[in-house]
């Protein structure tokens, strides 16, 4: 099986949501080869490019005869893997990916210990705010959405109906990590994560 074969053999078994970029080939072969079979994958309509370094294989909805739209939230994680970034979603896209809210993101936000800056692709704007590393780095990435989403809601302000809410969709494993990792956060919020985890 040659390059090409062994990077197109992979990115079939991925799930149809699976955002990639060149460095998930990197086992497979050097920078300028995956960089090539990729460009010509995108050539072929095998998969589209997002943007700059970074790509996907689009799925086919018979049902409205359209090409599935790459998710936001795994776009940014390509990002974040591509500039080797830890990220967190904050604010309204940690609301909506926890299901605290239906509400769908005008912009998507996340903070991450690398630069501040935005990307756009079709409809979507993803931002990036720089945070110092303890909001981020020394956590889970479920952890710190966590965090985000009681700080997005505010002080004061969380519903007994939403710490029942996030308490019934943790594992017991989730929750006590959470309680574990989150004890350097401030403390109305650690206040919050004590009744989530039943403490």
């Amino acid at each position: 099986m040659n390059y090409k074969q062994k990077i197109l053999s992979r990115i079939e078994n991925f799930d149809s949501n699976q955002v990639f970029i060149a460095n998930d080939f990197f086992d497979i072969a050097g920078y300028e080869t995956v960089r090539s079979t990729l460009n010509r994958l995108v050539e072929d309509k095998v998969i589209i490019r997002i943007m700059k370094g970074i790509y996907y294989k689009p799925k086919y909805i018979e049902l409205i005869g359209e090409y599935e739209a790459p998710s936001v939230n795994e776009v940014a994680n390509a990002i974040a893997r591509k500039y080797n970034w830890t990220i967190a979603p904050s604010g309204n896209t940690a609301l909506n990916l926890l299901g605290l809210s239906t509400q769908v993101p005008a912009k998507w936000t996340y903070i991450s210990d690398g630069r501040y800056v935005s990307f756009s692709f079709g409809n979507a704007t993803i931002e990036f705010k720089r945070r110092n590393n303890g909001d981020v780095s020394k956590m889970s990435t479920l952890t710190a959405m966590v965090i985000q989403s009681i700080k997005a809601i505010g002080k004061d302000k969380i519903t007994s109906k939403q710490i029942d809410y996030l308490r019934e969709k943790l594992s017991e494993k989730e929750k006590s990590e959470l309680l574990a990792d989150s004890k350097t956060t401030s403390a109305w919020v650690y206040g919050v994560i004590k009744k989530i985890s039943k403490v």
